[in-house]
């Protein structure tokens, strides 16, 4: 039998995407080793689980402050701050977006998992910008049919180290889970998920360009995966080789100057600028835009001047 197969069995009160979430974020070792989904069990394999990542738990509304761009009886959306987490975790059941919707919302959809009502997609802690919200369950599964049909459209922008080549195309790839460091994602050949991410340079700064992403999909991570698979990682990102890594591939007249604006921006300078999708009960085309944080918009003011040869 596969293992998730065999988990479903003996675990009825969990769904098996549930347990397939379980197994594939290593939860679940078989002979102390993680395994995938589909790995086949033999007489004698012993099976450790911790599935209290995922516990059900109960947490409290906090009257957190939410930056609202737009809200109805269906719905909202809200213009997510850098380092606010979207939703409780182990160890981290308050202080996220979800406690401050809760509080806001008063009732949220739940067909979320238990730690993310309302919750249709998701952003990073340290990526900031727009995420829509749903307050009802049939408004939930509608928008996120839009989301599996990708009827709707998320933009982002990012600064990246270099520029590409071509300055637009379209990377397409497998992403799946790293088999060295779990909390981070990597691109497989012959494993993982459909991720599609469409770019766009907007601002050439020589060694740096400002680059404008539409996703196709949705995976985790996929947006700083996928620039750094390509080569040109997002400034500032801590895990995708963002940050001191790349310093070497500039000159040395500019290596102290892109250390002072790593200072700047001590996150992935990423930023989910425009949401556009049709409201599921109204049936209108909504579009909003946000502007980039004010970290974000400081360093492109510095760039072009950090940039230049004179005044060295």
């Amino acid at each position: 039998m596969r293992l998730d197969q065999f988990l479903t069995v003996n675990f009825p009160d969990k769904t098996r995407s549930k347990i397939q979430k379980h197994i594939s974020d290593g939860e679940v070792l078989v002979n102390g080793t993680v395994v995938k989904n589909g790995y086949k069990l033999h007489a004698g394999d012993i099976i450790d689980l911790d599935f209290s990542n995922h516990a059900n738990v109960e947490f409290e509304p906090e009257a957190i402050p939410l930056n609202i761009e737009y809200e109805d009886d269906d719905l909202l959306v809200v213009n997510k701050p850098a380092g606010l987490v979207v939703h409780p975790g182990a160890g981290n059941y308050s202080g996220t977006l979800v406690n401050g919707l809760l509080y806001h919302c008063k009732s949220l959809s739940g067909l979320g998992e238990s730690l993310r009502p309302g919750i249709v997609h998701r952003l990073d802690k340290n990526t900031s910008g727009l995420m829509v919200v749903a307050k009802k369950d049939a408004v939930h599964l509608a928008l996120q049919k839009q989301f599996d049909t990708r009827e709707i459209v998320r933009t982002y922008q990012a600064l990246v180290w270099g520029t590409p080549v071509p300055e637009s195309g379209t990377i397409d790839t497998l992403i799946d889970r790293s088999r060295r460091d779990r909390k981070k994602m990597t691109v497989a050949n012959n494993r993982g998920k459909p991720a599609i991410t469409r770019y766009r340079v907007i601002r050439d700064f020589t060694w740096f360009s400002l680059l404008e992403l539409e996703l196709k999909t949705g995976r985790t991570h996929q947006i700083r995966v996928h620039l750094n698979y390509i080569h040109h990682p997002v400034f500032g990102d801590p895990d995708y080789n963002g940050r001191a890594s790349q310093l070497n591939r500039l000159p040395a007249w500019l290596r102290t100057r892109a250390q002072h604006l790593l200072k700047i921006m001590t996150r992935q300078t990423l930023h989910a600028k425009c949401l556009q999708f049709i409201h599921p009960t109204k049936k209108k085309l909504l579009k909003f835009e946000s502007a980039l944080p004010d970290d974000f918009a400081l360093l492109l003011e510095k760039l072009p001047k950090a940039m230049m040869l004179t005044g060295e």
